[in-house]
């Protein structure tokens, strides 16, 4: 090849380097002195000029690794040397990597082909702001061809494998490095974004368009499912990349009036972002009606392999499916400016054709259990966290109603509980589908919950049944699992541990579902308590109160995250929905908040008794009781002066309820009391518990401090010490 850097070769130094790598590999492969091995590898990657012998090893050895050691070393060499080359040798290395690759493209050894592409494109990207654009379009023309399907579906794979690994290298998180600046880097994925990023995606659309047909219509698998699957997949890429933003005029206040928002931060827990094209994107995206053409395409395939019970895992179904998640999450000025019409028209479509992977939940989650692939669900799963997060509660209830009778929070709860028994049911296993999708469902809830708060507009009628229903599953589920592991003798359950973050994350998401039915779960949680704490009394009806007391403390633990926050490092409030809600209530007696705090406060005053203490409070249970005892107190018994903003607070109703929970503590002389008992609990745990660290560091580090937060807690405290310690007087 004309311009190919390196001179003219000596055959017998060509052949006895070919010689000397692919004994090198051969040692590698058996383990065999791999040190001497790797310094023959290095020393092809980091001699001075070595191209000639690495395109000797590429189209001679017939050894794969020898050649992808090859590979790399062309790479290598080119960027160290990138300064000495002239514009031929660039260029030559270039199109040598590309042409390799394309005559190729039937190898069986796929990752000596993924190799040389990756070369091509990381030199391309080095060349980038080198090269004219005419240079940049000539080296694209012969790659579209391939894309296209000009010269078969093997050239096609290949083409498509390139600008996979072309974008992979443009995008900031996986660059290869250059030793170069990071502004190099930013010009370059700006020039790919604005010139040709667009153009990569139509070319793939094609690939899928020209593919389709074939595919649907063959009985087997075919060459060009490969490619397909390949298309779609570099689509999802370029759609994940990180557009920068653009200057474009947007409705912002119609978009929000129907209902719309934009809420990137949930996603990206689960690496996902926001789709953001810009305006330059509506005419492939939305005007061509693509996405309707991939909900079509997917759902057709579906129902040719419905016998397959797992071809939800091949490759073209998972590529197809992940890239209407993300077009899922397209948002901004890529919709026209209709006052939001055209996205959640986009919304529907892609909600009635997923609606199919993951209703109804039971028949689905059972053929999961049975063996059938749980991948469609997990993904209609990530579909729902990203309507989730550009609509409202109430127009994200309501896409649904549209094609059903109920609405979209009612099939998210029913979701959540399939998931919720299916990890309930798989404890010792660490990943389980139903953990997955749990994880994906509860943040769904949070998003839908936490705007619901942030808007200060209460969740539907039949959104909060829903909320109420799961949450009572919920419940039952989890006092059953604690019930059926009271025996357990294992060490390592951690799921029942205090201190185990996972846990706690999950328990405060079902406390948000909790709230958002608080008149309902708090009276449902005061009912199970006080029937659990009543059974411990009737030892005749129960010899053994293990499973009882395994129940009781897993309703500690929820309850304290239902009726508090966990505030670290900040000062605890109470929790809005609880202070907005029970509007009807007139006695503090009668308010459920209050009658669940006593009905726990009176059963942790049973631990001051020896005989009971012996009985039935282990190191464990008076670790949960110290911990809710900890946030209660800081949450209702040392609360701030809120007085001014109830009085400005809401209606009437709401505000009487607000002044109850605030002050319902120190109403008789009852916080004395709670801070008489829990200091004298804080003794016990700190005396009668030795050894027992975590129970101790809970009661010093969190009780004490939640006491001692403010002034008047903490000089009653003191006095009640500095009493203790006078002498007592009597009379004779």
């Amino acid at each position: 090849m004309q311009g190919f850097p390196g001179g003219v070769p000596d055959p017998q130094q060509l052949q006895a380097t070919m010689l000397a790598i692919e004994q090198a590999c051969s040692l590698i492969q058996v383990h065999m002195n791999p040190a001497e091995a790797e310094k023959v590898l290095s020393s092809l990657h980091s001699s001075l000029m070595p191209y000639q012998a690495c395109r000797f090893i590429l189209e001679t050895s017939l050894m794969p690794n020898a050649r992808f050691q090859a590979a790399g070393a062309i790479g290598d060499a080119a960027i160290r040397e990138w300064g000495i080359l002239t514009d031929d040798n660039k260029r030559s290395l270039i199109l040598y990597c590309l042409n390799y690759v394309m005559e190729h493209a039937g190898s069986p050894d796929g990752y000596v082909q993924s190799k040389v592409s990756a070369v091509a494109a990381r030199l391309l990207k080095r060349g980038w702001l080198e090269f004219p654009d005419q240079e940049k379009g000539a080296i694209f023309f012969e790659v579209e061809q391939s894309i296209r399907g000009m010269h078969g579906p093997n050239r096609q794979f290949a083409g498509i494998n390139f600008l996979e690994t072309l974008v992979s290298e443009f995008s900031p998180s996986t660059a290869s490095s250059m030793g170069l600046p990071k502004e190099f880097h930013d010009q370059c994925q700006l020039s790919l974004e604005v010139k040709f990023l667009k153009d990569f995606y139509c070319w793939a659309q094609a690939a899928v368009f020209n593919t389709a047909d074939e595919i649907l219509n063959s009985n087997v698998t075919i060459p060009e499912e490969k490619a397909c699957s390949a298309a779609l997949r570099l689509m999802l890429q370029i759609l994940s990349w990180s557009f920068k933003p653009t200057l474009e005029h947007e409705n912002l206040d119609a978009r929000i009036k129907s209902g719309l928002r934009s809420d990137a931060i949930n996603l990206r827990k689960f690496e996902r972002s926001l789709v953001k094209p810009g305006s330059l994107w509506t005419d492939i995206l939305i005007s061509s009606a693509h996405t309707t053409w991939v909900l079509n395409f997917y759902t057709t395939l579906r129902q040719k392999y419905s016998y397959d019970t797992l071809w939800g895992d091949s490759p073209i179904a998972v590529s197809c499916r992940q890239l209407i998640v993300q077009l899922c999450s397209l948002a901004g000025a890529v919709f026209p400016n209709d006052n939001g019409d055209a996205q959640i028209e986009h919304f529907m479509h892609i909600l009635s054709a997923v609606i199919l992977w993951i209703e109804p939940p039971n028949v689905i989650a059972e053929s999961i259990r049975n063996g059938g692939s749980e991948s469609e669900f997990i993904d209609g799963c990530h579909v729902l966290l990203s309507v989730a997060s550009l609509t409202s509660s109430s127009l994200f209830d309501n896409l649904l109603k549209s094609i059903r009778q109920y609405g979209t929070i009612n099939l998210l709860s029913a979701l959540t509980s399939e998931a919720v028994k299916s990890v309930l049911d798989n404890q010792n296993e660490e990943e389980t589908w139903g953990s997955d999708a749990l994880d994906i469902l509860l943040e769904t809830w949070n998003v839908i919950l936490g705007e619901a708060c942030a808007d200060k507009s209460p969740m539907s009628a039949d959104g909060a049944l829903a909320a109420s229903n799961l949450f009572k599953i919920i419940v039952e589920s989890h006092l059953k699992a604690a019930a059926d592991s009271a025996f357990e003798d294992s060490d390592d359950a951690e799921y029942f541990h205090v201190s185990v973050s996972k846990r706690d994350e999950q328990l405060a998401l079902y406390a948000l579902i909790a709230r958002a039915a608080a008149d309902t779960t708090i009276p449902f949680l005061e009912q199970l308590f006080s029937e659990r704490f009543a059974r411990l009394s009737q030892r005749d009806v129960e010899n053994d109160p293990t499973r009882t007391l395994e129940e009781l403390y897993w309703l500690l633990l929820i309850t304290s995250h239902v009726l508090t926050d966990s505030g670290e490092g900040e000062t605890l409030l109470i929790p809005e929905a609880l202070q907005a809600g029970f509007t009807n209530v007139v006695e503090v007696a009668q308010h459920p908040v209050v009658t669940l705090s006593w009905s726990i406060i009176n059963f942790s005053r049973q631990c001051l008794d020896p005989g009971i203490r012996g009985r039935y409070f282990s190191p464990r249970l008076m670790e949960a009781v110290i911990w809710f005892l900890a946030r209660w107190v800081a949450t209702y018994l040392v609360p701030l002066d809120v007085s001014r903003e109830i009085d400005s607070v809401g209606r009437h109703g709401s505000q009487h309820s607000r002044k109850l929970l605030n002050s319902f503590a120190w109403d008789n002389n009852q916080g004395e009391l709670v801070l008489d008992f829990v200091v004298l609990m804080s003794m016990v745990a700190l005396t009668t518990y030795q050894g027992e660290i975590e129970l101790q560091t809970l009661t010093c580090q969190k009780l004490l401090a939640s006491v001692v937060r403010r002034k008047h807690t903490c000089a009653y405290v003191v006095q009640l010490v500095v009493d203790s310690f006078r002498p007592q007087h009597t009379t004779e």
